[in-house]
C-alpha cells in the first residue's frame, strides 16, 4: 500500500479507526538509517489511502516526547510514498480565550526546547531553508474548510511554543512564552515539523487544548490526577469529548487534505540545492 497522507497522533490512534469500523489493511515497522520507526497502520476511507502512526505508544504511553525518534518516523513515511502529514497534538493553552476542549490550527512555532536532532543534514552544506509559512498553507486551508460545522470551537491560528520534557513548564517559563507571543505550549511538533519540511512533505497540525498552562489560572497542586490539578473536572470532561471525536474529526478532514494539489512551496523546499548540484532527485541520497 502506498498512502499519500499520514496521521501522526496519540497513543493507540489506529485502534480508534478500527473501533469506527475501518478495516486494518496491514501494519509495518520500517527499518531506517536512524533506527526503527513506530508501527505504521494502513487504512482506506472514501477512496483515500492513509497511514496512522502513534508517537508515544501502541496501547499505552510508553515513550515521552523527547525520546520519540522523529527522524526514523518521518523517513519511514517518506519511504512509503507519503506526501502529506497531519499531526494531531494536545498542547496546553497560554491564552484564556483558548479553552480546554477547543481545536486550534497553529500557523507558527517558537522552538524553546533543547531536543533533537533537528535535521537530517548534519555535516553537509545544505538544509538552509525558509520556515515561513511553517505549516503547509494548502493543508491548513483544506482543514479549516473541513472543520466548518464541527461541534467544537475552532481557532484558525496560533503560535505553538515547543519545549523539551518530559517535565512540564514552570510558571516563569509560561510568562516568558506569553510575552514572546506564544498561544500554545507542547512538546511534540518540534523537531517533527522541521524534519518533515527537509524531506519536502506537506505538514499541518491540528491541536486540541488539554489544559491551561502553569500559572495561568493559579490552580493548586493535586497529587495523583492528570496534570496534577491544572485542569478542572469540567475541563477534563470537555477534553474527553474531543478525544472521543478524534476519528470522526480526522476522517472528516482527510478527503479534503488528500485533494490538495501541492502547489504550495513544500515540494520544492530543497530546490536550490538540486539546482546547485548538491543533491539529486533521489531523496534517500540526501540523508545517508
Amino acid at each position: 500500500m502506498k498512502p499519500d497522507i499520514a496521521v501522526i497522533a496519540r497513543v493507540g490512534a489506529h485502534q480508534a479507526f478500527e473501533d469506527m469500523g475501518l478495516k486494518s489493511l496491514g501494519t509495518e515497522v520500517y527499518q531506517t538509517p536512524y533506527g526503527l520507526s513506530r508501527p505504521i497502520h494502513f487504512f482506506r476511507t472514501e477512496g483515500v489511502d492513509f497511514a496512522v502512526m502513534s508517537r508515544h505508544g501502541e496501547s499505552g504511553y510508553d515513550l515521552s516526547a523527547p525520546f520519540v525518534n522523529s527522524r526514523a518516523n518521518i523517513y519511514a513515511l517518506k519511504a512509503l510514498g507519503v506526501a502529506k502529514v497531519l499531526a494531531w497534538v494536545a498542547p496546553g493553552s497560554l491564552r484564556e480565550e483558548l479553552a480546554p476542549g477547543d481545536l486550534v490550527v497553529p500557523h507558527d512555532l517558537l522552538d524553546e526546547g533543547r531536543g533533537g536532532p533537528h535535521t537530517f543534514f548534519a555535516g553537509v552544506g545544505w538544509g538552509f531553508i525558509r520556515h515561513n509559512p511553517l505549516f503547509c498553507p494548502e493543508l491548513k486551508a483544506a482543514m479549516m474548510t473541513a472543520l466548518a460545522g464541527v461541534p467544537f470551537t475552532v481557532h484558525g491560528q496560533g503560535v505553538y511554543v515547543a519545549t523539551t520534557g518530559p517535565r512540564l513548564e514552570t510558571a516563569a517559563e509560561i510568562r516568558k512564552f506569553r510575552l514572546l507571543g506564544g498561544d500554545l505550549v507542547g512538546q511534540t511538533l518540534a523537531p517533527e515539523v522541521f524534519l518533515a519540511r527537509e524531506l519536502e512533505l506537506c505538514y499541518a497540525a491540528l491541536t486540541y487544548v488539554v489544559n491551561y498552562a502553569e500559572g495561568l489560572m493559579g490552580r493548586p497542586y493535586q497529587p495523583g490526577v492528570l496534570f496534577e490539578g491544572l485542569a478542572t473536572p469540567e475541563e477534563v470532561s470537555k477534553v474527553a469529548e474531543v478525544e472521543a471525536a478524534f476519528p470522526e474529526i480526522i476522517l472528516r478532514i482527510l478527503p479534503a487534505m488528500a485533494a490538495t494539489h501541492r502547489h504550495c512551496p513544500c515540494p520544492r523546499l530543497m530546490e536550490r540545492y538540486r539546482l546547485r548540484g548538491d543533491i539529486g532527485e533521489d531523496w534517500q541520497t540526501w540523508v545517508r
